[in-house]
């Protein structure tokens, strides 16, 4: 008996919904060398557009959360704590409120030019300002699109039919090929919102979701050729990319059976609850149920919830995770470039990389660990390696490696999800440690 459910505009909904999300989202287009996506090319537009005021309107998001937070702080007014969307973007324990005005006091410094070099330096303040730009202009480019890639129905009909494959491998719904799939298209960290919103609304659970953003969220194929072009091996881009993605599906088998990841408690969002069914009932096809979920999804699509679910990100992103990832992303840059820090503590990676013959192990060895904080920073410091097998192992394990704090380790930490920071540097050095072995095995087969 078929549901009620699949009928003519719950169709209509579905395929042409999901089909906008999917040629926003997902469908590759032709970019010189290279290709991208619409979102992006709307992206770079708004980038375009705004200019040289750019600069200035972060610079006005960050002092208006820093200033209405701390007046939340001290105050707690009703019209903020009783209004779900400025609760959201002003409501902050003191860390965070110490790391709003952190935020605001760089961002300042960095657009006036004003402030000790270590800090408003291209190699720290600046870049990480430069980032949240681009990342303001990523948010307001997706934040109302979202919706029709995650509520039309597609997930759906693609959790049902790939969770058979999905599932037992990596231990996540089928849904959750279309984050990946969006990931290596698009951008990494519009990968982990997605991720995010998805547990938010109940469709994965606290691990799956913390599994997802540390283990699919790749970063997409054009950054991968710009870290080949950097490192001065673009005429290996084939090999260099296939090894990228078959060490990242290894991994991902692996770090998803192997703690902390294993130990995160497989629970839903409290408030949401369980929203998600990709088993199939006895007696119904899987085509039959996959189509059946789609259209149930797509049945509660509308305007509205595009509109209030496009603002709830919105306002997040805006006020409550940029100003985050402006203060943590200049710390992290200042330590990796003005301290010896990293030449300290991956002495023991040196001696890893040598005794698995790699040319210059100890020069390359901070290159290692220097990509918790930021993922371009190894292919800076390789530049003056001279050996092309070492350039190209750094190479793939910089975007292997996925938790990079300036993109999607400040993300993370400020979701819901319980992944704090030293759990995350631990799935970093698990996925260095394990994927080093296995880029020299196929550097050694290739090269």
């Amino acid at each position: 008996m078929q549901s009620k459910s699949v009928n003519t505009k719950n169709l209509f909904k579905f395929i042409l919904g999901s089909a906008f999300g999917i040629l926003m989202f997902l469908v590759p287009i032709p970019q010189g060398e290279s290709f991208t996506t619409l979102l992006d090319f709307i992206k770079s537009f708004l980038k375009n557009l705004l200019g040289g005021s750019l600069p200035y309107i972060l610079v006005v998001i960050m002092v208006v959360s820093a200033v209405l937070t701390l007046y939340d702080f001290i105050c707690r007014p009703d019209w903020i704590r009783n209004n779900h969307y400025l609760k959201k973007g002003f409501s902050a324990t003191p860390f965070y409120l110490i790391s709003k005005i952190v935020g605001a006091v760089v961002t300042c410094m960095v657009v006036f030019g004003v402030g000790p070099e270590f800090i408003i330096s291209v190699d720290t303040g600046a870049t990480i300002v430069d980032l949240c730009a681009t990342l303001f202009c990523i948010v307001t480019s997706f934040s109302f699109i979202l919706p029709f890639l995650t509520d039309c129905g597609i997930m759906e009909f693609l959790g049902v039919l790939l969770e058979p494959v999905v599932r037992p491998l990596f231990r996540v719904p089928g849904r959750a090929s279309v984050d990946l799939i969006a990931s290596w298209f698009g951008a990494s960290n519009a990968a982990v919102i997605l991720t995010r919103e998805q547990y938010m609304k109940g469709f994965y659970t606290k691990r799956e979701a913390g599994y997802i953003m540390t283990n699919f969220s790749l970063v997409s194929i054009p950054f991968c050729l710009l870290i080949a072009d950097t490192v001065g091996i673009a005429n290996l881009f084939p090999a260099f990319y296939l090894c990228i993605c078959i060490v990242g599906i290894l991994l991902a088998v692996i770090i998803a059976r192997i703690p902390p990841i294993r130990t995160i408690p497989d629970t839903y969002q409290e408030q949401t609850g369980k929203q998600i069914n990709e088993e199939v009932p006895e007696k119904k096809s899987r085509l039959a149920y996959a189509l059946e979920s789609s259209c149930e999804r797509a049945e509660t699509f509308g305007v509205r919830g595009v509109l209030t679910g496009g603002l709830e990100v919105v306002v997040g992103m805006f006020f409550d995770l940029i100003p985050i990832v402006v203060a943590w992303g200049t710390a992290a840059l200042i330590i990796a470039t003005y301290t010896p820090v990293f030449q300290w503590i991956s002495y023991p990676m040196g001696m890893f990389l040598s005794a698995l013959g790699v040319p210059e192990a100890f020069a390359a060895a901070p290159a290692t660990l220097v990509g918790f904080t930021d993922m371009f920073i190894p292919a800076l410091l390789i530049t003056g390696i001279q050996s092309v097998k070492t350039k190209f192992i750094i190479g793939v394990l910089s975007l292997v490696q996925i938790i990079y704090l300036t993109e999607v380790g400040t993300i993370i930490i400020k979701s819901e999800i319980p992944l704090n920071l030293w759990k995350l540097f631990v799935v970093f050095l698990e996925r260095t440690i394990i994927a080093i072995p296995l880029i020299v095995l196929f550097a050694n087969l290739f090269l």
